[in-house]
């Protein structure tokens, strides 16, 4: 499906820095993060991606995150945010920033 520009111009999407990762109670996929996307308080995103990060590879890492999806409820617990990554054979790879060039980037720096 082919989309207006005007449509992605829409999605807010920006750096992000994991600074927290549990596991969430009772589930077998899911971790809780809390994100600095540069703003005055951390999102709590939820993500199904347990199965294939451990959470010392999350945390201090700059990931891009969509920050402007409408929150939603998993398993008790608000999400705010969607973490974005390549589906490669139902496998998650999380799209990230250069390893050379990743510390001139900002947290909260806009994806255009």
């Amino acid at each position: 499906m082919m989309i207006d520009y005007n449509d992605f111009e829409k999605l807010e999407i920006r750096v992000g820095l994991v600074k927290d990762c549990e596991i969430v109670p009772n589930s077998r996929n899911l971790y809780k993060l809390k994100v600095n996307c540069g703003e005055e308080n951390d999102r709590q995103i939820i993500t199904g991606i347990r199965k294939f990060y451990t959470s010392q590879e999350l945390i201090n890492q700059k990931i891009i995150v969509l920050t402007n999806l409408k929150p939603k409820e998993i398993m008790g617990f608000k999400s705010e945010g969607m973490l974005l990554a390549a589906d490669v054979a139902n496998e998650p790879i999380l799209l990230k920033l250069d390893e050379d060039r990743r510390a001139r980037v900002p947290t909260g720096a806009k994806i255009k």
